[in-house]
């Protein structure tokens, strides 16, 4: 208990003074926590703790990573970046492997070994870099994005690399003890653990790899919305956080249980539950978490490098890491190029990625285990990636010096988001064409809003008629806090994009169960989305102009004003209770016209529709117009624009 106590003191002193220092000095916290666990390595050694039982510990801070990332994702945005993934992410990995496996080969080791090498090779750190983009808010840059897509493909290639591992092994000539009893390798040495799979033939160990990943795409979406009612009983902050953990650690085990990677199992459980209603709580609750321990994981990672083997082999050493390191920034920098990266995207793309990866520990592990690589080359390559992940922030260094010296003509220097220092009761964020009239008419009425925008030159054109509002973007929850959104009284959504619009309503919904949210739809579909996300009143953006356009059309073919008025508001009316019935139907991810509830109790309101317009026709003793057409195909509703 007294080592405990004293090795966690350790860790938590170096972790306040190191990394403050490091951020002082623009260096990131990254290399803070690195520079942390190389001063504190002697001190370790010399009280007997061993870096590594830390390191297995903190490699949960990778897991929790990997689920907030996929918790910002959902199935339909991965879809969408199937072309970085497959071309940016593939290549990357298929040249890095070929390029630094045909080093390895040069170099003497077998064709097995140098394939083994390349693929752990080819890897990146996901944590360093993630953590560094963010901080550096570089994510969102078109090259942070394209490094994402890249990260994104080598975690789930640690998959196929672990099985394909065994497949490298070279069989080991039988060797005996004094006593004539053989003398087992360090694979079967190896601590087998709790397994699913072990000794089952591949069909078996395939159909139960299945079904663990079917389990937990079924449970995120079937009973964590059970699980979240259950504990809310308590109504107790802290079970939250302790459902939050059990759903990563308890996924994390399972993966270790069929032999997958624990990462991707929490990144597919963090897609499955991108949609949840639960999902900010979730991220809120990991999020502390998930920066303890990848401190923890970086400061092991730092005390885990070997100094001995290092000195005497400090040449060839760091030959092989500048030798990785620059080979795989070329390759990087012409993919980039192929893929239409330019300027400092270029060389972020290109740096950032340029270093070897906490999955190559894992990799170099599991070869030794397999009896692919011998100790002593296994001790080299976990230094070269102990090494290149050392220099990575320096690297970050040297981009923003290159950046500072590029012009980039598509993107220019962006400044930081304002501070807002005056919260309202009306928040109105986007402020295009429809949110300008909103906000216009509610400051014509006397009252005050706050008014959020992405766009700086839009934010500046209002300024320049005396129209104050803020830059920047409105779905991040810190702004939204700043501009007063747990006091609002009133939310206008209004920005351009459909899932940002949906995300912000659901965010705000979930934040505050009593805020009255107006939000603009794009059409039909999008409405049955902001219904759900849990808006108040939903606008279509074409449909009151339609309306009025219908209106006129009506007139100028022979009817009064009150009588086209009159037809109009029974339009309307009879409109906005289909919309509610019908998004009661719809189902997300399911195509209107093979839902059949839906096509069935739209055919019905339409002809309801029909008599409801007729009756206002027969009430004015006009002639009622026929329309042959019993049709319906699943597109737009009546007045639906």
């Amino acid at each position: 208990m007294d080592s405990i106590l004293f090795e966690a003191t350790l860790y938590l002193v170096a972790m306040v003074v190191a990394v403050p220092l490091s951020v002082r000095l623009g260096l990131g916290s990254v290399l803070g926590y690195l520079v942390a666990g190389i001063a504190l390595a002697p001190i370790l050694r010399q009280t007997g703790a061993d870096p590594h039982d830390l390191q297995h510990v903190a490699e949960f801070g990778v897991v929790m990573m990997l689920f907030l990332i996929g918790l910002e994702l959902n199935p339909k945005g991965l879809w969408e970046m199937r072309h970085k993934l497959i071309g940016q992410g593939g290549a990357q990995i298929v040249l890095s492997t070929v390029v630094i496996g045909g080093g390895a080969l040069a170099l003497g080791l077998t064709w097995q070994q140098s394939l083994a090498v390349g693929l752990i090779f080819a890897l990146s750190s996901t944590a360093i870099v993630l953590q560094t983009l963010t901080e550096k808010n570089l994510l969102r840059t078109t090259g942070g994005r394209s490094a994402f897509s890249v990260l994104l493909t080598q975690d789930i290639a640690v998959i196929p690399m672990l099985a394909l591992m065994p497949l490298l092994a070279t069989v080991p000539t039988a060797s005996f003890t004094e006593d004539g009893s053989i003398l087992r390798t360090s694979a079967e040495q190896a601590d087998t653990g709790l397994s699913l799979v072990a000794g089952l033939p591949a069909w078996a160990v395939t159909l139960i790899t299945l079904a663990a990943v079917g389990a937990v795409i079924a449970g995120g979406r079937y009973l964590t919305r059970p699980l979240f009612q259950f504990i809310h009983m308590a109504r107790l902050r802290e079970m939250y956080t302790a459902v939050a953990l059990v759903i990563v650690v308890g996924i994390a085990f399972l993966m270790v249980l069929v032999g997958l990677s624990p990462a991707l199992g929490a990144f597919v459980a963090g897609v499955v539950l991108a949609n949840s209603e639960f999902k900010h709580e979730l991220e809120a609750n990991i999020e502390p978490f998930k920066g303890l321990l990848l401190g923890l994981f970086f400061i092991s990672v730092g005390a885990s490098i070997h100094f001995a083997v290092l000195w005497s082999n400090l040449l060839p050493i760091l030959g092989i890491t500048l030798a990785v390191m620059v080979s795989k920034g070329l390759i990087l920098y012409a993919i980039g190029r192929g893929f239409g990266l330019r300027g400092r995207d270029e060389w972020l793309f290109t740096l950032s990625l340029a270093q070897a990866g906490e999955f190559g520990f894992v990799l170099i592990s599991f070869a030794m285990a397999q009896a692919v690589l011998p100790q002593r080359i296994a001790d080299i390559l976990l230094l070269v990636v102990a090494l290149s992940m050392l220099l990575t922030p320096l690297f970050f260094i040297l981009y923003e010096f290159l950046s500072s010296r590029t012009k980039d003509a598509d993107e220019g220097d962006r400044p930081e988001e304002d501070e807002i220092d005056a919260p309202e009761e009306i928040i109105i964020a986007g402020t295009g064409r429809f949110g300008q009239v909103v906000n216009r008419m509610l400051q014509l009425a006397g009252f005050k809003t706050v008014v959020l925008d992405a766009d700086l030159s839009t934010i500046q054109l209002l300024r320049r008629f005396g129209i104050h509002g803020y830059f920047g973007d409105p779905t991040r929850p810190e702004l939204l806090h700043a501009a007063g959104i747990d006091h609002a009284k009133v939310l206008v959504v209004a920005m351009d994009g459909k899932e940002d619009v949906v995300k912000l309503v659901r965010y705000a919904r979930n934040r505050r169960p009593d805020l009255h949210i107006v939000a603009r739809a794009y059409d039909r579909v999008h409405t049955y989305e902001l219904y759900q996300a849990g808006a108040n009143d939903i606008v279509r953006e074409m449909f009151d102009s339609s309306l009025r356009a219908g209106r006129y059309v009506l007139e100028n073919m022979g009817l009064t004003q009150y009588e086209a008025h009159e037809m109009e508001t029974a339009f309307y009316h009879h409109d906005r209770q289909t919309l509610r019935e019908l998004a009661e139907l719809w189902q997300p991810g399911t195509p209107l016209s093979e839902n059949e509830d839906y096509v069935a109790r739209a055919r019905e309101l339409n002809n309801t529709l029909e008599t409801a317009l007729a009756t206002k026709v027969n009430e004015a003793e006009l002639p009622v117009p026929v329309e042959e057409d019993d049709t319906d195909t699943g597109g737009p509703a009546p007045g639906v624009a």
